[in-house]
């Protein structure tokens, strides 16, 4: 509710601070304190233990509310019509270059994992050919060993000794930025660089990840920085052409359609790019952020697809290669009603097999943050140790199954004999020996004799829970190409199941493509953009009923047990991230009253210079109730609210005079605080004298007048 010019009254004790001591003069800062006694504090405490899991962490507060104060009104009225399509021309050019940019990344990251695996799986291919023949398996087993450690152990030292917050696939930080939360350090520019590198070597590695997740973060990041038009990494990139732009209103909207951009450079899926940010990431949201998001969405996968056909097919220009991964032409599906319960069971498999995992990797964060905690050696340790347990259990699968298949029923072009007689291949090294995108790529399209119920049930248990331990490491990593291939390979093995049994015939591919998607749903619980982006990344709309029963009772039956994956970390690490619906006691039992604080606060309209100062610095507070307090009547009318960035900006521009109600102080101007944003300074950066400490601040002209309120019995 927006408040006026005819501000409520706030009920004072008359003339009592917080420790029950006479207030102070006016002038200074306030406590104001309600006449009612307040209850018992248990009900917030046990409120808050049940919320953050007892793991209490300050997090700050991000300024989403549009100020209404007298310098933003002022410089409003300067804003003509040219200055206007200025400022909306500038907000779409912005949109394209977050775009290509991010297209870009995706580019140099897809490159750098080609290139690398290549040589990788050329080399190690080779010396396994060889020890077959003179039986030294362990030297290739060591090679393999050493190479992936190598490259784990870049990954991980990066994030942790350069930015930790790197860590994970970052969409879990993205979303409570986009919700209000400030998380440090989640838009740096060292995080972007942190996270490509990362990601890069962490797939290299082999370990049980996708590099399209961080997309999601890297686009976030990159539209951070791009809208601001200055860098505090970069100091020789500054330009005041985007200085309007440098505020969290306008942030917030640029970092939606960066990840945004994210998730269509990586599944070449623009409009389920879109819908991620509005399902997934962003609780704000209009129809003008709608088309500017999807234009961002639209010019990421352009861009890619334009990069990634020139440098796979060799033809610049043709448009053949939409995403990061590729799930190929599905030109035939087909469906019968017949199947539809199968549908339903694949769905609810995915929902029951996505729960447990998110059970199973929830205990083990617990483990984690209780044993390891932040101690930076032993979380690289950590990370080589699942490193090494990856790599061996890869090389186990592929030296003792045996599953040649003759080499008609192959799944790629370049298939790998190994361990088979002649004119045969390993299927188990089909999925093992190569990147998860080749891997799913086979599921989908390759022929339904090319996997055996065997091999498709070891591979998928061994990836399920590699996935589990991996997922949380202090690495870069992304759970989307994870899910899809243990879903790809459940679908695939549901199909050749129903085929024994004579029901009927079904396409294995078709059954890999509803398991990918089943199994997605149950571990992050997407719906609409899930489906959105699996229909654009198969270039198929046939099969979006069937996908759209798995994946609602994916969602449905994981629901029934706990969250999504990203919502169940935010909640374990205690960020304080609102629901969307309230607790259940909230609803019946509880109002403002039981909750509010007592003992606040507070700054009036004219105040010393000394007490706003020794305020500040002891309190932490990011913004103040403005009030004007009235001695005779000992009541405290509610004028506003104030940022606390912007009472210590007032210090340091010293806008403050030595006589009380002097109309003559210097005013600032929204672009002082732009000059400024985001480091802002601190309070213990503000030097004053004591002549300076006696003078007088009126905050009228900055403080927000119209700041929504709640009374006490909401």
């Amino acid at each position: 509710m927006k408040r006026g010019k005819n501000y409520g009254s706030v009920s004072s004790t008359g003339g009592d601070d917080v420790r029950g001591r006479p207030m102070r003069q006016p002038g200074s800062g306030v406590s104001v304190r309600s006449a009612r006694r307040a209850p018992r504090q248990s009900i917030v405490e046990r409120m808050w233990k049940v919320f953050s899991k007892e793991e209490k962490i300050d997090y700050e507060g991000l300024d989403y509310e549009e100020t209404e104060g007298e310098m933003e009104l002022i410089e409003l009225r300067k804003i003509d019509m040219l200055y206007s399509r200025h400022l909306n021309l500038a907000r779409w050019l912005l949109m394209f270059v977050i775009g290509l940019i991010t297209a870009c990344v995706g580019f140099l990251v897809d490159v750098c994992v080609q290139k690398l695996s290549t040589l990788k799986f050329s080399w190690l291919g080779d010396s396994i050919t060889e020890c077959v023949q003179d039986d030294c398996l362990i030297v290739s087993f060591l090679k393999w060993l050493m190479l992936d450690l190598g490259f784990v152990l870049i990954a991980t030292s990066l994030v942790n000794f350069v930015e930790p917050i790197a860590a994970g696939s970052g969409i879990p930080e993205v979303k409570c930025y986009l919700n209000g939360i400030k998380m440090p350090h989640v838009v740096r520019l060292s995080t972007l660089v942190t996270k490509i590198a990362g990601v890069i070597f962490s797939v290299c590695g082999g370990m049980t990840i996708g590099k399209e997740g961080p997309m999601v973060h890297a686009g976030a990041v990159i539209a951070a920085g791009v809208s601001q038009g200055k860098s505090t990494t970069l100091r020789f990139f500054k330009t005041d052409f985007f200085k309007y732009f440098r505020t969290d209103v306008e942030k917030r909207d640029f970092v939606a359609a960066g990840a945004a951009a994210g998730v269509a450079a990586a599944f070449g899926a623009p409009i389920g790019g879109v819908l991620f940010s509005l399902e997934e990431g962003s609780s704000f949201w209009n129809q003008r952020m709608t088309w500017r998001t999807f234009f961002c969405s639209m010019t990421s996968t352009f861009f890619l697809n334009l990069l990634l056909s020139g440098f796979r097919g060799g033809v610049w220009g043709e448009l053949s290669n939409p995403g990061l991964i590729n799930f190929g032409k599905f030109d035939d599906l087909q469906y019968s009603f017949q199947e539809v319960p199968w549908f339903i069971i694949i769905g609810i498999s995915g929902g029951l097999f996505g729960a447990l995992f998110i059970h199973l990797n929830l205990m083990l964060t617990r483990f984690r943050m209780k044993h390891i905690g932040r101690n930076k050696l032993m979380r690289v340790t950590e990370t080589l140790v699942v490193a090494s347990l990856t790599t061996a259990v890869a090389f186990t699968l592929l030296t003792l199954f045996d599953d040649c298949l003759p080499l008609e029923d192959e799944p790629e072009s370049n298939p790998l004999q190994f361990f088979c007689p002649d004119h045969q291949y390993s299927a188990m090294a089909s999925l093992v020996f190569n990147t998860p995108e080749v891997c799913i790529k086979s599921l989908f399209h390759a022929s339904p004799q090319a996997f055996q119920r065997g091999t498709l049930l070891t591979f998928c248990i061994c990836y399920y829970f590699l996935a589990c331990i991996t997922y949380g490491l202090s690495i870069p990593s992304g759970l989307f190409v994870p899910s899809i291939l243990i879903g790809a390979a459940f679908g695939r093995m549901f199909a050749l199941t129903v085929q024994s049994t004579e029901v009927g015939y079904t396409d294995p591919g078709s059954y890999a493509l509803i398991g990918a998607a089943a199994f997605l749903a149950g571990m992050t619980r997407m719906t609409i953009s899930l489906t959105v982006i699996v229909i654009e990344a198969t270039g198929n709309v046939t099969f979006g009923l069937p996908i759209m029963v798995a994946v609602i009772m994916a969602k449905w039956i994981g629901d029934l047990f706990n969250e999504g994956i990203y919502d169940a970390h935010i909640e374990l690490k205690g960020v304080p991230l609102l629901k969307w619906d309230p607790p259940r006691m909230a609803r019946w039992a509880l109002t403002a009253h039981d909750i509010m604080s007592y003992e606040i606060t507070c700054v009036r309209l004219e105040n010393k210079v000394g007490d706003i100062y020794n305020m500040l610095k002891q309190c932490k507070h990011s913004a103040f109730p403005v009030v004007m307090f009235n001695v005779a009547s000992n009541q405290a009318t509610f004028c506003g609210f104030i940022l606390r960035t912007h009472l210590v900006m007032m210090l340091k521009y010293r806008v403050f005079t030595p006589n009380r109600n002097d109309q003559n102080a210097h005013k600032m101007t929204p672009d002082d605080f732009r000059a400024e944003y985001p480091r802002w300074p601190t309070i213990d950066e503000i030097k004053l004298t004591p002549d300076e400490m006696e003078m007088w601040l009126d905050v009228r002209h900055y403080m927000n007048a119209s700041p929504p309120v709640l009374y006490e019995c909401s």
